[in-house]
């Protein structure tokens, strides 16, 4: 049971890097998307979860620009898993007053899919709960790179002058322009790497690596992560006084 905690305790984003399905498929001796299914299962826990414990930003990295190099197998499976998640979960994030983003290139995902990305947005539209964000193919360099494609078209087209151009300007054109950055970034499965997430966004982060693989990452897990980022000193550069 999650026991409530005030609102300045804890952070207000929180960013998830949900690694290890593979992995704990394959210790019960099932195929990887048997992992992929229980962690999309885990999902739901987790943004039940952050009303309670003050997060008010969710968001959740479910498929990365590098992933297209898994096997033809498990991305097909992984999109169609997708799909069905949108299509089944629709319903309680609208009844839950989530409101949901989808972050990454929607260019090299299938029509099908980004239809139900773009209704999913529409119908959550006006949910003034939770946000929830979700990053597929998303990775953190092509995110910045199409980010200042745009600023230079901008620039071109003399809409943006250049000397106006500063470490506040480019986060306008960002796939997260419309999100605070993360306070606190979680990663699952024991590896110690952020793997092209949110890079810009997460330059003050505070990050915690945990051994948990994610479909095992409960509830619990998840405050006690909490409780521990309200006990840090949080200083952006600046000496305590």
């Amino acid at each position: 049971m999650v026991k409530p905690i005030r609102d300045t305790d804890g952070p207000r984003h929180v960013a998830v890097i949900m690694d290890g399905n593979g992995r704990w498929a394959t210790q019960r001796g099932r195929p990887r998307l048997f992992g992929h299914h229980a962690g999309a299962k885990r999902v739901r826990e987790i943004v039940q979860a952050c009303p309670d414990l003050g997060v008010k930003y969710l968001t959740i990295f479910a498929f990365s620009t590098e992933n297209w190099k898994r096997t033809q197998t498990e991305v097909a499976g992984l999109m169609s898993l997708f799909r069905r998640y949108i299509t089944m979960e629709a319903r309680a994030l609208c009844d839950q007053n989530v409101r949901v983003r989808f972050i990454g290139d929607r260019v090299r995902l299938d029509k099908k899919l980004v239809g139900l990305m773009d209704e999913l947005e529409q119908m959550t539209r006006g949910c003034t709960g939770i946000n929830l964000t979700i990053a597929i193919n998303y990775g953190g360099r092509d995110e910045v790179a199409r980010a200042t494609k745009r600023l230079a078209q901008d620039v071109a087209a003399q809409r943006l002058d250049p000397e106006n151009v500063n470490e506040e300007t480019l986060p306008k054109y960002l796939d997260t322009y419309v999100l605070p950055d993360p306070d606190l970034v979680i990663r699952t499965s024991g590896e110690a790497r952020i793997s092209n997430f949110l890079l810009w966004q997460s330059a003050y982060a505070e990050y915690e690596f945990i051994d948990t693989l994610w479909p095992d990452f409960s509830a619990e897990e998840f405050q006690g992560l909490i409780n521990n980022y309200a006990g840090r000193e949080r200083r952006f550069g600046a000496v305590s006084v």
